[in-house]
């Protein structure tokens, strides 16, 4: 592991202390094999003045909420260091005493909650202070299992201490370890299963040597000359929406999947992975993200997650006490033998989570393995991580969830208009949103971890099926079906009609729906509240001269629309239709179009797009709302139906 300090940057900036501990703080947040998604913490001690101008000493901790790798100097919270060292001279204190006394000693009141690490980092007699939970160090203290080896590996100046609570029982553990120990002559502590700690003067010096006590655990680890090559071939992908249906299922909710096969093609994955992969995750703090252990996947996909399950509701049986929740009993990952890891999240940041962890994970027991084994903690020390009574608070306060967090919808003519106003209103409401359209510009038009954008010709099966394809890869399947598809041909008489402008309407705005249909029902049938909803038109109920090639294929759609709803009511899909009229902020409709239009009818461009009996506009996302709720709870109970939304067209009425 390599240093990023640099002098220019440094040279650069204030010389406070503060600012040299965000600085180095950035450093270490910006290397994953550092710290994952807020790991790790950092202090500084300074001297400052109260309010009465009397000199006290500070300890500034890394605030509870924020990542190393972007915080502040106000992310950093500031505690009286004589309170914190009163704290570690108790023999015992509760999690949510400690809570509350940190937060008493904080000089300002509107700073973060302090770091739990932060009575442990006020009694190292040292002015900064560096905690990570470094890949390569819990890696080779969850395979190490001799102190002696231990101490060879990392030298003389390290402190090598068994694994204890993280919080007020590890500072204990530190303060009477150390009582008569000679701080000189240390370094680093090093904390099997858990990480390291590193010390010193200067921001410079205490960072460096965490750069330097990974890279002893790196040159260990690596001693045995770990091949990190790829296999030939990329292997079936398996059944993941059914894992995903199975999984959802079991947690209450539904959950996004994402497969990710590298691991069967790794070249050094041994036999015996199945085996190595259920005895612990990487470091304590992980298992609120991804339980104690992963879902082996067996023949039976069903089945496997359901003794998994069963496992689990053992296990906190085993560990509870009194007034404690339970979690959901669902996995946050799997090991699928012969095809690869599969992560499990509530939404897009918490599948994020899981899937870099597990990636860390999955390297570090294969490394494991080459170094004797790797073994992790007692069930009873993860239960009491998973379990923690600051984490069964935030549970009991319950969360807000999206209406459509952890579903996939699928929208076609994604690109513009009324599609890309229903992705951009699915996304709102917390769906993972995969848009499709002919226009390349589909790709790049949101910048977001809910968003898919895929370049595809909606009348091509070839194409519609390597799309769906790629949404069972990223989010695990696939919920909601906005079939939006369409084109509108210029105005012309039947007798003037040309049969390719006849067939194209029909295959765009007809048969291409029915292709969709065709390739997403089975998927849908496994999907969470499944549901389609079909943009038709107006032009169904009442038509107009000029369009014939148009209205007849809304029509059809129409048709194919109530036929699905028949064939698919019994396995929960529901299939709704909504008529948009006169949405005139799409493509197709210029200003000088409108303009044609509005005077063919001796009305003013306004008045033409408020002629309707309410006199109001209907824009796409009027028209996105709907779909959006068609989608949704409202209607929950309801397949069949034609919704109109044209502020009322006298003709319909």
């Amino acid at each position: 592991m390599k240093s990023l300090w640099n002098e220019q940057d440094v040279s650069a900036r204030s010389s406070d202390l503060l600012t040299l501990r965000t600085y180095t703080s950035n450093l270490i947040g910006q290397c994953e094999d550092l710290v994952l998604h807020g790991g790790g913490n950092t202090s500084v001690k300074v001297t400052e003045n109260d309010f009465f101008g009397e000199p006290q000493d500070i300890l500034y901790v890394k605030g509870s909420g924020w990542d190393l790798a972007t915080i502040k100097p106000e992310g950093f919270a500031p505690v009286k260091l004589s309170v914190l060292r009163r704290l570690a001279m108790l023999s015992t204190l509760s999690d949510s005493d400690m809570v509350r006394e940190q937060k008493a000693a904080m000089t300002n009141p509107q700073a973060p909650t302090p770091s739990i690490e932060a009575i442990l980092h006020g009694i190292i007699p040292y002015r900064f202070v560096d905690h990570t939970h470094a890949d390569a160090v819990v890696t080779v203290t969850n395979c190490v299992r001799d102190v002696e080896k231990l101490k060879k590996i990392f030298g003389d100046r390290a402190l090598i201490l068994p694994y204890v609570m993280p919080g007020f029982v590890l500072a204990r553990q530190v303060y009477e370890q150390t009582q008569d120990v000679n701080w000189e002559k240390l370094e680093a502590i090093v904390l099997m299963h858990h990480g390291i700690f590193t010390f010193a003067e200067s921001a410079k010096e205490s960072y460096e040597r965490m750069i330097a006590y990974v890279s002893r655990a790196e040159g260990y680890r690596d001693q045995g000359g770990i091949n990190l090559g790829h296999g030939d071939g990329i292997p079936v992908v398996p059944d993941v929406p059914r894992l995903r249906q199975r999984v959802s299922q079991t947690a209450g909710r539904p959950m996004l999947a994402r497969f990710d096969s590298s691991l069967q093609r790794r070249v050094d994955a041994p036999d015996n992975f199945a085996q190595a992969v259920v005895r612990g995750p990487l470091t304590p703090d992980h298992v609120i993200h991804t339980k104690p252990k992963p879902l082996v996947v067996g023949d039976d996909v069903a089945k496997s997650v359901d003794a998994f399950a069963k496992d689990y509701q053992a296990y906190f049986e085993r560990h509870r006490q009194a007034g404690m929740v339970q979690l959901d009993p669902a996995p946050r990952w799997a090991y699928w033998p012969n095809f690869g890891t599969v992560a499990f999240g509530a939404n897009a940041k918490a599948l994020q989570v899981v899937r870099d962890i597990t990636d860390h994970t999955v390297e570090s027991i294969l490394s494991g393995e080459r170094m004797g084994g790797w073994w992790g903690l007692p069930p009873a020390d993860l239960f009491a991580i998973e379990y923690w009574e600051l984490e069964q608070a935030k549970l009991r306060k319950g969360q807000v969830r999206l209406e459509f967090e952890g579903q996939v919808a699928l929208v076609t003519g994604a690109a513009s208009g009324i599609g890309k106003a229903c992705v951009e209103e699915l996304m709102t409401r917390g769906a993972q949103v995969v848009g499709l359209d002919i226009n390349p510009q589909v790709t790049a038009q949101f910048s977001s971890a809910n968003y898919l954008g895929l370049k595809c010709d909606a009348t091509s099966v070839g194409e519609l099926k390597h799309a769906v394809a790629q949404a069972i890869n990223w989010c695990g399947g696939i919920d909601i079906v906005v079939s939006n598809a369409g084109n509108f041909p210029a105005s012309c008489r039947i007798e003037n009609l040309g049969e390719s402008d006849w067939q194209k309407s029909l295959e765009v705005n007809l048969t291409s729906h029915e292709k969709l249909l065709k390739v997403t029902i089975p998927i849908l049938k496994l999907g969470w509240q499944p549901a389609v909803v079909i943009v038709g038109s107006k032009n169904v109920p009442a038509p107009g001269p000029g369009a014939a090639a148009y209205s007849v294929a809304k029509a059809g759609l129409t048709q194919l629309a109530r036929v699905a709803a028949l064939e698919l009511g019994a396995d929960g899909i529901r299939v709704n239709v909504v008529h948009p009229n006169a949405v005139f902020d799409t493509g197709i409709w210029s200003d000088e179009v409108l303009g044609q239009r509005a005077k063919n009818y001796g009305l003013s461009v306004d008045e033409y797009k408020r002629n309707n009996v309410m006199k109001i506009a209907v824009t796409s996302r009027d028209v996105a709302r709907l779909v959006a709720s068609m989608a949704g709870v409202a209607f929950a109970k309801t397949t069949g139906a034609q919704v109109p939304v044209d502020g009322g067209n006298d003709r319909v009425i």
